[in-house]
Parts: structure tokens; sequence; C-alpha cells
């Protein structure tokens, strides 16, 4: 997480606040449109269940109606005047005639409407091809009656009805009453010789059928919406809007693909229509409720225009709302960041604007100008401190004269010594010279490796001449590492250690190595070793350069020489003790990859 860079910070306040205003806005306009499409389907799906219900019902009204002309056509059909419509052999025509007369009685009085509701018509269609009965009208003059023909002037749905054998169907018929032929919606039967056991008399029609359903269908209240009671192949019996008997209704293609409940039902949600169909398949019709969608929905528009009014007066309030905070908040920060862009140090700062506000925005002009102030004195007083240091400089250059006097004058009996045939003499006095200039580095902390390997040199140099050592000591250090900088005086203590800890007491079978190699291209490293004999406690060394209180029986020299690396390159430089495979002790020194670049780092201090 310290890791991640946060995306606010890469836009501006102002774009941030209108980012935040979107944030607040967005919510709003989201839970709106999630809440009226929630609200549409809801109440979708409510107010088609309840049409379920009442297209149930409503199909229960037809099938009752239905059920009763069925019943009807049975009586006339069972009536022994209509089986006796057959004429017996040796009957008269005044028998026939009587015959005749009593049936369309019979069939009229079964064509009179009850309760003041809509009439069905009964009439009975006889094939009398001996014109058995040619005192009877062949033109159907009213809408009931006993009509005979022959096959000159039969009805086109005769021969149909007559193969359903008695199984009562409905049908559009075109039905010739005088000289006028209309479409109507009929209930057909063929009516079958009892006497016998086979033969058709005729077939019996119930006409205006769709009249009828029409009357039930007053009995449904759709807002806008429309009422079909069709055939299997969806073609119009009868239906609440004119004009769409006879003619296929259609259904949204998605109805192809839904499998109707056990009892029929099925229905059907559009973004303009709501189906609901109940499909009776015993009798081979369906009886549809097509609603508009919008109708249903008045009521909820209205709620959702007074959500939407409510959501833009919110906007236009938040809107006011950020205009006013950002007057407030936003222009003295403005002008805050302005000055702060154009403030420069030292730079006389203007009297402190909005001193009144007592809010955090006041606080921090407040305290922003009071601290421009305070860098201000602070600068003046690096300034005056500065003019002290370089006075301190001065004394401090002053009081090195002792020191390269000291230089001088050694360098001065080494040239004497020499003239006079002390050769021994001036070499350590000429090593001691080495000593001090290396020392004096020209006040500089770091120097090149080829710098403080002469300053190593010149102290072996001395501890073998002073104490006649025997010890050898292998130089290993590539061209390429001597103009690394490293802080001076950092070889000599680790000789000197493997000097006294290691080879002091070896004669010639000591020996101090001192290799150096690149390292991972970025870092150098340097190795001290010597092939001491005596028991060095690693672990004690290791707890002395890493802890934060070292062991004074130890001593603080390497530890000082590794804080010293540390401090001037960072913590994952300095020093480290090891053991070596063969015998003696090795010493690690880890030191970033640079070069010192002075053209005169190996000259001597200048007087």
């Amino acid at each position: 997480m310290a890791h991640m860079t946060n995306p606010l910070t890469r836009m501006n306040v102002r774009q941030q606040i209108i980012l935040l205003f979107i944030i607040m806005v967005s919510p709003i306009l989201l839970l709106q449109w999630y809440g009226n499409t929630r609200a549409e389907l809801i109440l979708k799906r409510h107010v088609t269940n309840a049409y379920v219900e009442l297209n149930k019902q409503n199909m229960a009204l037809l099938s009752r109606d239905i059920d009763t002309v069925n019943k009807i056509t049975t009586t006339i059909i069972q009536n022994p005047l209509t089986q006796q419509l057959v004429p017996a052999p040796g009957e008269s025509v005044f028998e026939r005639v009587q015959e005749y007369s009593k049936l369309d009685k019979l069939i009229a009085g079964y064509s009179i409407s009850v309760n003041g509701g809509e009439a069905v018509y009964y009439s009975l269609y006889v094939y009398d091809p001996e014109d058995y009965y040619y005192f009877a009208p062949k033109i159907p003059m009213t809408q009931t009656g006993v009509y005979f023909f022959s096959d000159r002037d039969k009805p086109e749905w005769f021969d149909e009805a007559v193969k359903k054998k008695g199984e009562g169907y409905m049908k559009l018929i075109r039905n010739n009453i005088g000289f006028s032929t209309q479409t109507t919606l009929a209930y057909v039967r063929s009516v079958n010789n009892i006497s016998n056991g086979h033969g058709v008399i005729g077939v019996l029609v119930a006409t205006k059928m769709d009249k009828k359903i029409g009357e039930s269908f007053q009995t449904v209240t759709l807002p806008d919406g429309e009422i079909y009671f069709t055939d299997s192949a969806n073609r119009v019996l009868t239906a609440t809007t004119p004009g769409m008997i006879g003619t296929t209704l259609q259904l949204p293609p998605e109805a192809a693909g839904i499998k109707p409940e056990a009892d029929g039902m099925s229905n059907i949600i559009t973004p303009e229509f709501i189906y609901v169909i109940n499909d009776n398949h015993l009798l081979q019709q369906k009886l549809v409720y097509k609603i508009p969608v919008n109708s249903l929905l008045q009521q909820q528009n209205e709620l959702k225009r007074v959500i939407q009014l409510i959501s833009i007066v919110y906007t236009i309030f938040g809107i006011i709302v950020i205009l006013y905070f950002w007057r407030s908040l936003m222009t003295p920060l403005q002008r805050l960041a302005y000055f702060v862009r154009s403030y420069e140090p030292g730079k006389r700062v203007p009297e402190t604007p909005g001193k009144g506000r007592k809010d955090e925005v006041g606080v921090l002009i407040s305290s922003l100008y009071d601290m421009a102030r305070r860098l201000n004195v602070l600068i003046h007083y690096k300034y005056q401190m500065e003019i002290k240091e370089k006075e301190s400089q001065l004394q401090l250059l002053y009081q090195q004269i002792n020191p390269h006097l000291l230089y001088n004058t050694l360098e001065s009996i080494y040239w004497k010594s020499t003239l006079e045939g002390n050769s021994e003499s001036a070499e350590m006095i000429k090593e001691l010279s080495k000593l001090m200039k290396i020392s004096l580095s020209r006040g500089r902390e770091l120097i090149s490796l080829e710098d403080e390997m002469e300053h190593a040199k010149a102290y072996i140099s001395l501890q073998q001449k002073r104490y006649e050592y025997g010890f050898q000591v292998i130089w290993n250090i590539p061209d390429e590492l001597l103009h690394n900088l490293i802080p001076k005086i950092t070889l000599q203590p680790l000789i000197e250690n493997s000097i006294i800890h290691g080879v002091r007491n070896m004669g010639e079978d000591g020996e101090i190595t001192i290799s150096g190699a690149l390292l991972d291209h970025d870092k150098i490293i340097i190795r001290v070793e010597d092939n001491g004999y005596k028991k060095v406690d690693f672990e004690a060394i290791h707890r002395l350069l890493n802890e934060e209180k070292g062991d004074p029986a130890i001593g603080y020299g390497i530890r000082n020489l590794d804080q010293r690396i540390r401090l001037h390159f960072g913590k994952s430089f300095g020093i480290s003790y090891e053991e070596r495979e063969e015998r003696g002790t090795r010493v690690v020194i880890i030191l970033p990859r640079s070069h010192d670049e002075s053209s005169d780092a190996a000259a001597g201090p200048t007087l």
C-alpha cells in the first residue's frame, strides 16, 4: 500500500471537486434508473398475474356459453321432430308440412335471447336431393329455421361438418340471409339419424356466436387492451377490435418457444405489450389478452416524473452548494497556491489575507504565511552562520600551517639524511612524511584507492623497519579500481589488526594479502586477509558491527571504520569479518563503484 500512487494526486483540486460532485450525484441517478426499472418489472409481473386469473375466469364463462349451446343442439338433435324429419314411405305431403312447421317453431323457440343478452340463432340445414320438401323455402330469409338444399346449392361447410360425425366445433362461415351475405362465428354440428344408427339428417348451425362471446368480453375491463378468441392456428374467431374477424393474430416470436403450463396458461411481456394466452387444447381454441404496456404504466410514469423532478432539484441544489463552497474554499486555496508558486526565499512576505477566518483554511493560510516569514528569518540566520563558518575555516587553515610545516620539515630531513648517507633513516622519514601527506589530504574525507594504498604501504614499511618484521605483503588491486573513492585511513587499521593479531610473530611464514575486484557492476569488494594462527571470535565481531552497543573489550576501531563507510555510502556498504578456508582471517570491504575526478588527487598539500 505504501508504494501505491493515489490517482487523485494527478488531478488538481478543481477536477477533484467536480469528480466528487459526479460521484455524489451518480448514485442518485443510478438508483432512480434502477428503481424505475424494478418498479416496471414488478408492476408488469403483478398485472400479468392478475390478468392470468381474469383470463381463466373469462375462459370459464366462454366454455360455459359454448357448453350451453352444445346442450341445446343435443336437445334439438334428440327431439323426435328432428328425427322424424326423414320422410317415411307412404307419408303424405300434408304430414311432411306439419312436421316441417313444428320443427321450425321448435328451433325458433331456442333462438330467443335470455335476460336481454345476445341471442344465438339456430338453423337446421337438411340435404334433400329428392326434393321431398319442395314446399319449404330454399333461401334462408331469417336467421333461424329449417332449410333444405340439394347438390346444386349445398353450403361449403356441410361436408366438413358431416365428417366430424356429430362432434360440434366453432367455425367462421358465410351465412346467406335473404339476399345478403355475412360472416359469422357459428357452432356447427351434424345431426345423425338415431333411428337406424347410420346416415345424416342434416347440419345444425348456431350462428351469432361472435356476438354471444363478445357479450362475455364486455365483463372484462382492459386499459386500452384487446381481447381475441382464436382457433389453434391463431385465426381470429371474434375480437373486441372491429375488422379482425377472419384475420390471423400476429403473436410475438417468443410465443413459439414458450411451453404453456398445465392449465394451458402462458404469458409474454414485450417492451410494447403484455400477452396473456389461454390455450384450450381440447376445444382447439385460444383466448388472448393484448394489453399495451404504456397504458399500465401511466400512474407509474407519473411517479417516475416526480422522482425525476426531485433528482433534477437535488442536482441543481448540489451545484449551488458546490459553487458556494468553491467560492468559500477554492478561491482562497487558489490564491494560496499562487503565493506558494511565486514565493522566493528571502522575498518580502505580504500581509496575511483572510485573517478573520477561524476554520482550517484560515489556519492553513496563516500558518503558511507565518512559515514563509520564519523561513526568511532562518535564511538571514543561515547567511550569518555561513559568514562565521568561513571565518572558522580561515582560522582552521591558519592552524594547519603547523602540520604542513612538520611535513615540509620531514621532507628537508629526508633529503639531508640522504645526502649524509643515512639511507635507512631517510626512508623511514620519507614513509612518515607520506603518512602525514595522506592524513592531511587537503581536508577531504574521500580519497582515491591509489592514495589509500600509498598510505597503507608507507605504514607497512615503517612497521617492518621499526620492528624488523619478516612477514610478506601481497597487493592484488586491478588498475581499473585505483581511482575508486574510499574513506581515507581505511586499509591502515585493518592491516594493523592483521599484523598485531595475525602475523606479527610468524616471521617469513606470515602473509597479508590485499585484493580487490568489481562486484555487480556498481560495487567493488576489497579483501584484507592474513594467515594468522590465533583463534578469532567472529560472533563477537559480528555483534560489535551490527548491535547498537559494542563490546568495549574488543575495541571500537573497526566499529568506527564500519560506521564511517555507512555514513558516506549507506547501510548496504561496510565491512564484515569471516574465517579463511585455509587458516586466518578475512576482512571484506564493500564500497560503491565511483571515480575520483579531481586532477590533483595524488598531489601533496599546498603551503
